[in-house]
């Protein structure tokens, strides 16, 4: 490699470098000044969203509509049924998927898409809530529009000033802020969150100990009073290697372990009780616990299983090995 062609690499690499640097200092700029330009149009906006007993409509041409989208898959996963609708093929049937229960949110930085005619003047007909965002005061679907959240006048990262990038930063941004802000409002929990994300990472990580423990039969457990003959069986047929240990109530007073086997090997150990060779107050884990709680619980104490308690009673038991073939981690 020349020394010329060496510079001219390391120029193209700082010039790109600077490039990116300036996109996304002027697209940060872009959502410094949409969070400074937050007003009561915002809340009024969160009205109109928590009070629609239907749908939220989420709608958009072009770069506005991948922006839509986006919108409507955040709000659906976040405990507000949503659904982006296309306004070109809504003037062809599809406004028939928007009800009077539902509410609209329409993007449009011009505010003059002319695709979006006939979808705001279905909303307007039929008295639906309708939502502009969009980055003109004046325009159509500004004045059209029940709440305007405006964009702030900030310059596109596009060298030229015309491909969409800062534009569409910002109602990506505003998107977001509307959909957290409505599931905090509808007290939206993890839970909650679990139930609609089952799979992938998310789903995971909020896993439950009820959804991964063995319960009913599976449940190794016998009576204080039972002999270890009893316990050595019921130990070997479960297969957790433990066996937990309960009262005439049914609480779960100790667990006998493999270890506790050895160590009381040399006690006459056929002949004696279960309360007697189990260790009493066993570790255990609540059946609402992350299940990655209880893998952290027992990595910690180098122990295998843990019984699942509820109110003192055992209502289940957790293996390392459920833990980690439900990809928790």
């Amino acid at each position: 490699m020349t020394t010329s062609t060496a510079l001219s690499i390391k120029d193209e690499t700082e010039h790109g470098l600077a490039s990116a640097r300036r996109v996304l200092e002027l697209e940060s700029a872009g959502i410094n000044a949409l969070m400074r330009s937050l007003d009561d149009r915002f809340a009024n906006a969160l009205d109109l969203l928590a009070a629609a007993s239907g749908r939220v409509i989420v709608t958009g041409m072009g770069k506005s509509g991948h922006v839509a989208r986006k919108l409507a898959a955040t709000l659906a996963s976040t405990g507000t049924p949503a659904m982006f609708v296309h306004p070109a093929e809504a003037s062809h049937g599809d406004l028939g998927m928007i009800t009077g229960n539902d509410a609209v949110i329409a993007f449009s930085n011009s505010g003059e898409t002319p695709e979006l005619a006939d979808l705001v003047t279905y909303a307007a007909r039929f008295d639906i809530p309708l939502i502009g965002i969009t980055g003109r005061a004046g325009s159509t679907l500004a004045e059209a529009a029940d709440v305007t959240l405006l964009l702030p006048e900030t310059p596109e990262a596009c060298p030229m000033g015309l491909a969409p990038t800062t534009s569409t930063t910002v109602m990506l941004a505003l998107g977001d802020a509307l959909a957290v802000a409505l599931l905090e409002r509808k007290g939206f929990s993890a839970d909650d969150f679990h139930i609609l994300h089952p799979g992938g990472k998310l789903g995971r990580r909020l896993l439950r100990v009820s959804n991964i423990m063995h319960a009913g039969e599976a449940v190794p457990l016998i009576d204080e009073h039972a002999p270890m003959t009893e316990a050595l069986i019921r130990m070997t047929a479960k297969s957790f290697g433990c066996v937990g240990i309960t009262n005439a109530a049914g609480n779960l007073l100790g667990v006998v372990t493999d270890g506790d086997l050895r160590r009381h090997m040399g006690d006459n150990l056929l002949n004696m009780t279960t309360g007697a060779v189990m260790t009493a107050a066993p570790k255990t884990i609540r059946p609402d616990a992350l299940a990655s709680e209880a893998l952290g619980y027992m990595n910690t104490l180098s122990i295998t299983c843990l019984f699942v308690v509820d109110k003192d009673k055992p209502v289940g038991i957790v293996h390392v090995h459920d833990c980690l073939r439900a990809g928790v981690a």
